[in-house]
């Protein structure tokens, strides 16, 4: 048995691996957010956009079919090989995307919206990228690709508006469904082919280990969180373009409050980050941005006229959903059990997309109905509820996830080998997968002796 040492540098290939990868999942969570900004002004001027309901629909359909497919598409990867997954994938995206550009109506830009979801290849790219990264740098991939969905937000967020203004949202549509076909490219060229493709505990969801993660109390709050972040984030984008431009600002001005918006809540985040992982004090830090959120939402109900008091209130948002959209991953990792991590991201990710749809949805209709009071008041409802579940959630443990790769072995001598490194000074698990050639370890960095279970999987620090 052997393991490799955490400290090589990744190799090109899982370099190359981990940027085309990153690159594929970006540009897809891209063609999602970047109408969210400019769809309300696109929406007057179609046959129905006046139905605020369908409104929300159109903005949130992807995320109903994203949360119904990604796992079972995972699942499909795993059969029929990766590549083939993702193709599809990118071939549904950018066949919804032509349907949004030429809808002549906004059924028919739901129906464009529900076939972009359909294109739910989250899971087959991480898988993907576990077969081309050893165990020591999968992390980091996955961290990498990742922090995609935070960066393609932010610029979809500033570029929207200009690119509303040259091309206009059916040209936006259409730009997208151009660039997920050429995306098809970048897999084909860039990205290399796995030697092998086996299941990964870590980036996969299994069947067998989901009644372990839905009867988790702790993980079912970090799930009610994310639906609820994620439903507020859609619903606003019902109110907050229209109510920027009642107050003055014209359309396509309207990156100049978001730019620095997102830039200072941004940097505001980073001390809050650093303290929360250093002095262990994620609980407390997370319950402050949750109440944050909560905060924002008074601000914005009372400021819509405003287009300073608009932008002070969505600077406290980003920064509370920002720090939030960083930690929650952290959290379901720290607490999941370490064999089901996978599965417990599988679900959190379905559950935020669920939320997406959920919150437009329900925004659109309470927005047409009742106005932008009982917007903030169903927004106000789900924070307020996450708030009591932050606040009463155990503490989470300072730990972090190691792999380490095992040679072959019987399941006898795995389940043995799993309690001789639980027993070791600062593990709090360990579960070593015969099938997968894996030692997975949650450890406490502090008291962690990491040469030690080197020694004890046979290989040299």
């Amino acid at each position: 048995m052997s393991a490799s040492s955490s400290h090589e540098k990744m190799s090109l290939v899982e370099l190359r691996a981990t940027a085309g990868l990153a690159g594929i999942y970006g540009l897809r969570m891209f063609g999602m957010f970047i109408i969210l900004p400019v769809f309300a002004f696109y929406a007057e001027d179609l046959p129905g956009g006046n139905n605020y309901l369908l409104v929300g629909i159109a903005l949130g359909a992807y995320g109903l079919t994203q949360a119904i497919l990604q796992i079972p598409f995972g699942w499909l990867s795993d059969r029929i090989g990766r590549k083939p997954v993702i193709y599809l994938g990118l071939v549904l995206f950018a066949i919804g995307s032509f349907i949004a550009a030429s809808a002549t109506d906004i059924y028919w830009v739901i129906f464009g919206r529900i076939i972009q979801g359909a294109g739910a290849i989250s899971a087959a790219v991480m898988a993907l990228a576990a077969d081309l990264t050893r165990e020591e740098h999968r992390t980091k991939a996955m961290a990498a690709i990742g922090m995609t969905i935070g960066t393609t937000f932010a610029v979809s967020l500033i570029v929207a508006p200009a690119l509303n203004n040259l091309i206009g949202v059916p040209g936006i549509f259409t730009m997208t469904g151009v660039l997920a076909l050429l995306a098809m490219g970048v897999v084909y060229k860039i990205i290399p082919d796995p030697l092998v493709s086996r299941f990964h505990s870590d980036t996969e969801a299994s069947a067998g280990r989901f009644r372990n993660v839905l009867r988790n109390p702790e993980l079912l709050r970090l799930d009610f969180g994310v639906f609820a972040l994620h439903a507020v984030l859609m619903a606003l984008w019902l109110v907050v373009p229209l109510s920027l431009r009642q107050a003055g600002l014209a359309a396509d001005q309207h990156w100049q409050i978001y730019l620095p918006v997102l830039l200072i809540s941004m940097l505001l985040i980073i001390p809050a980050i650093i303290y929360a992982e250093k002095k262990a004090k994620l609980k407390p830090v997370f319950t402050i941005a949750v109440a944050l959120l909560l905060v924002s939402q008074v601000l914005l109900a009372s400021t819509l006229d405003s287009v300073w008091g608009t932008a002070a209130a969505l600077l406290v948002f980003f920064a509370a959903f920002n720090l939030l959209e960083a930690s929650l991953p952290s959290l379901i990792s720290k607490i999941a059990p370490v064999g089901a991590k996978g599965t417990a991201i599988g679900v959190y990710s379905s559950v935020q997309f669920l939320g997406a749809f959920t919150g437009a949805t329900a925004g659109g209709y309470l927005y047409g109905n009742y106005g932008g009071s009982a917007l903030f008041a169903f927004c106000g409802i789900l924070l307020a509820l996450w708030l009591v579940l932050a606040a009463t959630m155990k503490a989470p443990a300072a730990v972090r996830t190691r792999m380490y790769h095992v040679q072959e072995m019987d399941t006898g001598r795995a389940s043995g080998l799993s309690r001789e490194l639980a027993a070791l000074p600062g593990v709090h698990e360990a579960l070593v997968l015969a099938s997968e050639g894996v030692a997975y370890l949650k450890v406490d960095m502090q008291g962690f002796d990491e040469e030690r279970v080197v020694q004890l999987l046979g290989g040299e620090a």
